[in-house]
């Protein structure tokens, strides 16, 4: 269905008073959105990567430069709270102010000023970003009106939180033990590096915990009296993300905000009482059984189908649907939409993550990367069909590892190397540092060989893949989808998946023309899995599939042994 043509709900499904939420109104709302430099909005991959610096810069320092522990694991996590969770930079902040202030006649005053001067500058910037929060509430309750209603499903279990607080709990142990334990680990050195990385991981699982305890609290908030109703469209990017428009973008040309939604089944809940045995005999068991392998099997449908949309790259329909819960950053809604199946009633769904606001600029942004990332993977697509009728049909199709691999395995080995040379020497001999030496060395053993010698052979029947143990073999039939994504190609089928990375320039590519090869590989694939008369009409043979691996990963394994028998 066209994107000018949203799937509509059922008038019945519509509350009373429910105003759309134009564009006009909408306008009014992104307005008062804080500018960017109060990072509203930074991408995990960022956040993680910026978190993680933070924490080496900061073992590096306590180590080295004799900064406390606490500060220097407190840094990394107050920048993920910058970027992530601002609600905790209130009490983050003059924590690590107080910590700079008492040490600091024991540091350069240079470090001092510029900790403080990074402290206050991003407290400063979540204050106007915590602050545009109230405007943005005030905004979405006057497009709401006096319209409001209960949530669907507001009597059902609150599962917000049920995977962060266990993950929380976890982590938290984990940095307990971490700390307990810091004194059985070598030098002066490592007692502080074991310090820092103890108060990083407490830090990290008390980040989860407040972050399920404030979405919990959020949600019931949501459940408890009658929400604002908004009328929206909603459609599903190409990562399962929920993009929210204005009722009459018709188009989906701006997104307002998004937001990681997740249903609730409430026929779940009550399987237990259909497996009770039926004391009279009537057969109710039998056919109890009987539905309840045809609801596991319609389960397992429903989830295929969802991965294949999400592998798919291409985002869903445009559906009309009614948004309760007042929206602005960070907070928690309930989404009444239309099901993409006509035949279904319409789809319940509670925010599993905050709302995300984007600017008008950002959304524009979004949809034309989008829209280009879906141009290039049909033309690539298009191009991989075409040279495959051209081509005269073969019996057996091989792709193996290129350059691009080998330079993958090298730079993981130099990584490896470089990182055990500086952190194991003769005159610096520790048993945690000898663990995590012979942990990287057997990660090499086994990530290294799939990177040198992974071979990929298609026949008639379907795919070969090379794997430790040897050639594994996929039908057509199984395949669900092959596709590159950032630095990795990913073959999904019915019941594993494999994947291999490289390192890519996007820019660079679109610059030169450049096809990477993973993504010629992935088109080739594709076409190939739609499109029966494009496979390879031969079978192949035991050679042609490649052989284990297992053997070159116990070389590189015992290589390495041997390297630290030296060493030590």
């Amino acid at each position: 269905m066209s994107y000018d043509e949203p799937l509509r709900l059922p008038a019945a499904a519509i509350p009373d008073d429910c105003r759309d939420w134009t564009a006009g109104r909408a306008a009014g709302w992104s307005a008062v959105l804080p500018p960017r430099w109060t990072f509203l909005r930074v991408r995990r991959s960022i956040a993680g990567a910026v978190t993680t610096f933070a924490f080496c810069a900061g073992a590096w320092a306590a180590m080295l430069g004799g900064l406390w522990p606490f500060v220097a694991a407190g840094f990394a996590v107050y920048v993920l709270w910058v970027l992530a969770r601002p609600e905790l930079v209130w009490a983050g902040a003059p924590a690590l102010l107080l910590g700079l202030a008492v040490e600091a006649p024991s540091l350069p005053w240079a470090v001092t000023a510029f900790g403080a001067l990074v402290v206050v500058a991003s407290w400063a910037a979540v204050a106007v970003r915590l602050r545009a929060r109230g405007a943005q509430l005030e905004r979405a309750l006057e497009a709401a009106g006096d319209g409001t209603a209960r949530a669907p499903d507001a009597d059902a279990p609150v599962r917000r939180g049920r995977f962060l607080i266990p993950l929380g709990l976890a982590v938290l142990g984990l940095g307990v033990l971490t700390g307990a334990t810091a004194q059985l680990w070598g030098t002066a050195d490592d007692h502080r590096g074991s310090w820092v990385m103890a108060f990083y991981l407490a830090g990290l699982g008390a980040t989860a915990l407040v972050s399920a305890w404030l979405g919990r609290r959020r949600s019931v908030a949501l459940r408890r009296t009658p929400a604002p109703v908004l009328r929206v469209l909603v459609r599903d990017d190409a990562q399962g993300t929920t993009e929210v428009y204005a009722a009459d973008d018709l188009a989906a040309l701006r997104p307002l905000f998004t937001v990681d939604l997740t249903s609730y089944d409430g026929d779940a809940e009550t399987d237990g009482d259909d497996d009770e045995p039926d004391p009279a005999g009537t057969g109710n068991d039998a056919r109890s059984d009987t539905g309840s392998d045809a609801d596991r099997a319609e389960a397992v449908e429903e989830l295929e189908r969802l991965l294949d949309a999400v592998d798919d790259d291409t985002p869903g329909p445009v559906r009309e649907a009614v948004l309760f819960g007042a929206p602005y950053d960070g907070a928690e809604v309930v989404v009444l939409s239309a099901d993409e199946d006509p035949d279904q009633p319409p789809l319940t769904e509670w925010s599993a993550g905050p709302v995300r606001p984007l600017s008008p600029s950002a959304g524009v942004r979004r949809i034309a990367r989008a829209k280009a990332r879906e141009e290039r993977h049909r033309q690539l697509e298009t191009r991989a069909r075409e040279s495959a009728v051209d081509r005269t049909p073969a019996p057996v199709r091989r792709w193996r590892a290129g350059w691009l691999d080998w330079l993958a395995a090298a730079l993981l080995v130099q990584w490896g190397v470089w990182l055990s040379w500086t952190g194991f020497t003769e005159s610096d001999l520790s048993l945690w540092k000898l663990g995590l030496v012979t942990a990287l060395g057997l990660y090499g053993a086994v990530r290294v060989p799939v990177k040198l010698a992974w071979r990929i052979t298609a026949d008639r029947s379907g795919l070969w893949v090379t794997g430790l143990r040897g050639p594994r073999h996929v039908p057509w039939d199984d395949i669900r989808s092959v596709r590159r994504r950032s630095f990795e190609l990913k073959l999904r089928w019915r019941d594993d998946d494999w994947s291999v990375a490289a390192p890519r320039w996007a820019w660079f590519e679109r610059r030169r023309g450049l096809v990477h090869p993973y993504d010629a590989l992935a088109a080739e694939l594709s076409a190939m899995r739609k499109d029966p008369a494009l496979r390879p009409t031969g079978e192949s043979t035991a050679p042609e599939r490649g052989r284990p691996l297992w053997p070159l990963a116990v070389v590189l394994a015992l290589a390495w042994a041997a390297a630290l028998v030296l060493w030590g």
